[in-house]
């Protein structure tokens, strides 16, 4: 820390990061542990990616949104992991301001974008099975993008505000945060300014981020659970649901994690139990996602399959 313009103050200039424990005997095998989990992650999402890619069958705008997710989750994990992979090696973490706040920064673009877009994959359910006649026009490959692009924007307003709200707090006393990666909570534990703001634009960005793309998701399986029930044979409703399911199952993991990480407002105090939510969601959510998807979808596996074996796909 060095003297500041604010009298006796001291401006931070960079953080410390407490990790996951302190215990010098665990970080090794913590080490090797989310090293695991980040190649398992990277590995898993770039097979969907390359599935999606080399299979025509998969050329459709489901397993466009979810090529986009497989992107999400690979940026997610790496601006966590690596620097938390750094920090078990060496035995410290120091991080400098700048570094904090751009990893804040991006972990809310990413993270934003992939509440976003599980709302236009929810919307593609919809118009798939409730309105299959006009689906291939209204999911044209032009209203794909222009969701994609929405979704970016509307998380880039958000990560850039809560950034910039973030940036101009004055940080003049302890430096260190019970977290292992910079997030708003912690942050707000250690101003010695007004959080007042800060606490209604995180209220605002929850709101906006996560209660209003619930919302739609909800109103969507609704009209689809509806429309599954009005099939007539077993196997056209199993199918129509399988469709379904593994979003479904993304969506909840994704969700009731990231409620319970920051519609919290009351108390902001890091605690381990933070540090264990802020595992699920960056890096047990990304890891499991391509296992979800694949797992419970024949077309991801046939692919997956020749493109390991080397088969072309069928004609």
């Amino acid at each position: 820390m060095e003297p500041g313009a604010w009298g006796n103050k001291t401006v931070v200039t960079e953080f410390i990061l407490l990790g996951l424990t302190e215990n010098i005997e665990l970080q090794p095998i913590l080490f090797a542990i989310f090293l695991f989990a980040y190649v398992i992650t990277v590995g898993g999402n770039l097979s969907i990616l390359a599935a999606i890619f080399v299979e025509p069958k998969l050329h459709t705008p489901m397993y466009y949104f979810l090529g986009n997710l497989s992107l999400l989750d690979i940026g997610c994990i790496t601006v966590t992991v690596p620097p938390m992979l750094v920090c078990l090696l060496t035995h410290q973490c120091r991080v400098p301001y700048a570094a904090c706040i751009s990893q804040l920064f991006f972990f809310h673009l990413l993270a934003g974008v992939d509440c976003h877009l599980l709302t236009a994959m929810a919307y593609d359910r919809y118009l798939a099975i409730c309105q299959p006649l006009t689906y291939s026009i209204r999911m044209s490959r032009d209203i794909q993008g222009a969701l994609v692009a929405v979704c970016c924007s509307i998380s880039f307003i958000n990560a850039l505000t809560h950034t910039v709200a973030v940036s101009v707090l004055d940080f003049c006393g302890p430096n260190v945060l019970n977290h292992f990666y910079c997030d708003l909570p912690p942050l707000f534990q250690l101003s010695c300014s007004s959080i007042h703001l800060n606490g209604q634009l995180l209220f605002v960005g929850a709101t906006f981020m996560g209660v209003v793309p619930l919302i739609f998701i909800s109103v969507s399986y609704a009209h689809v659970a509806a429309a599954v029930l009005r099939i007539r044979s077993a196997e056209g409703r199993k199918k129509a649901f399988s469709t379904c399911g593994s979003h479904l199952t993304v969506v909840c993991i994704f969700y009731g994690t990231g409620f319970f990480s920051y519609m919290r407002l009351g108390s902001v105090s890091a605690s381990d139990k933070d540090k264990g939510i802020g595992i699920l969601n960056t890096v047990v959510s990304p890891m499991l996602n391509p296992l979800i998807y694949s797992l419970r979808n024949p077309d991801v596996q046939g692919a997956l399959k020749r493109l390991l074996t080397g088969k072309r796909p069928p004609e």
